[in-house]
C-alpha cells in the first residue's frame, strides 16, 4: 500500500472520530483510535494500523499501545522499530508479558538468539501452558545450544583475519600501472579519476583496492547496528533502490542528481553487486564516496 493511500485512510478514520466526538479526554480519544487500529491490524492492513497506533501513543502512551505497534512493525519486518517499541512497553509496565514476547520475536529475527531466549524464558515462566510460547522458547533454546556447541568445538580461537595479516605496504605498484593513485585519504579528485577509469574499463590496482577494503571494514565495524539520520529543514536526502551491479546506471544517477557529498547525501538500499557485470566497479565507487 502506498504512503498516500495510507495517509488518506488514516485521515478518514481520524475525521470520523472527530465528527462523532464520543470522547472527552485524550485518553478516551486514544482508546478509540486504538480500537480502529486493532481492526486494521486484524484486516492485515499493517501500515494503517501502525500509523494509528502512533497517533494513539502521542495522545496517551501505554505499554499495550507500544506492544501493539511493535506487533505491526514485526508484520512489516521492521525489526529494529519493533525492538524499540517492545523496550518502551516493558519500561512502562514490566509485568506486560506481550512486551517480552514482542522483544524476543524481534531479537530472534535480528539473530540475537541469546537475548531472545532470555525473553522467551520469561514469557514461558508466566504462561507455561501457552503452546506458541513454549514452541518459540524451545526453538530458540535449540539454536543457542547449537551455537554453544559449535563454539566449544571450534579450534580457530586464535586465528587471525585477513585484515590483521595483510601488509599493504609490501605490495608493489608496477611501472605499467595507469590508474589513479591513492594517498593516505580518498579525495574527490581520486574518485573522479577512478570513475573515469572504470568507465574506460580499466582497473584499480590491488594495493589500493585492499586499502579501500580495509579502511571501509574499519569504518563500518565501529558503526551501531542502526544509524539514525536527521535531514535538516530545506535539505534533501536521496534514497535509491537496488543497483544490482549496474555501474553505468549508478554513474547516470550521480550525473543527474549530483555526486555524493556532505551536502548531497544518498541512501542506497541493498543488492549493490549481484546480477550486473560491473559489480566490483559499483561497490568500490560506493565505498570510495562513503570513505
Amino acid at each position: 500500500m502506498s504512503a498516500t493511500i495510507t495517509d488518506d485512510i488514516v485521515k478518514t478514520v481520524l475525521d470520523t472520530i472527530e465528527e462523532n466526538k464520543k470522547y472527552e479526554t485524550d485518553e478516551e480519544k486514544s482508546h478509540l483510535i486504538k480500537c480502529e487500529a486493532n481492526q486494521f491490524f486484524k484486516d492485515q492492513v499493517y501500515d494503517v494500523a501502525a500509523d494509528l497506533y502512533s497517533i494513539a501513543i502521542e495522545l496517551h502512551p501505554t505499554a499495550m499501545l507500544y506492544g501493539n505497534r511493535a506487533q505491526a512493525y514485526l508484520k512489516k519486518e521492521l525489526y529494529g522499530a519493533a525492538l524499540e517499541d517492545a523496550d518502551n512497553a516493558i519500561s512502562m509496565d514490566p509485568s506486560y508479558v506481550k512486551g517480552f514476547y514482542r522483544r524476543a520475536t524481534a531479537n530472534m529475527a535480528l539473530g540475537r538468539f541469546r537475548k531472545a531466549l532470555a525473553d522467551y524464558q520469561a514469557v514461558f515462566k508466566v504462561v507455561p501452558n501457552d503452546i506458541d510460547a513454549k514452541s518459540k522458547f524451545e526453538e530458540c533454546q535449540k539454536i543457542v545450544r547449537r551455537q554453544n556447541f559449535l563454539l566449544a568445538i571450534s579450534t580457530d580461537h586464535d586465528k587471525k583475519t585477513v585484515a590483521e595479516t595483510l601488509d599493504i605496504n609490501a605490495i608493489a605498484i608496477e611501472d605499467s600501472y595507469e590508474g589513479p593513485h591513492l594517498e593516505e585519504k580518498i579525495t574527490r579528485e581520486f574518485m573522479m579519476d577512478l570513475i573515469q577509469k572504470f568507465k574506460d574499463q580499466k582497473k584499480l590496482h590491488k594495493k589500493y583496492a585492499f586499502k579501500m577494503l580495509l579502511d571501509f571494514y574499519n569504518y563500518v565495524k565501529e558503526l551501531p547496528t542502526m544509524v539514525e539520520i536527521t535531514v535538516a529543514a530545506g535539505k534533501k536526502f536521496t534514497i535509491c533502490g537496488d543497483i544490482h551491479g549496474q555501474f553505468y546506471d549508478l554513474c547516470n544517477i550521480f550525473e543527474i542528481n549530483g555526486f555524493p557529498s556532505e551536502t548531497n547525501p544518498y541512501l542506497f538500499n541493498g543488492d549493490f553487486v549481484d546480477r550486473g557485470s560491473f559489480s566490483v566497479e559499483t561497490i568500490f565507487t560506493m565505498m570510495g564516496f562513503k570513505l
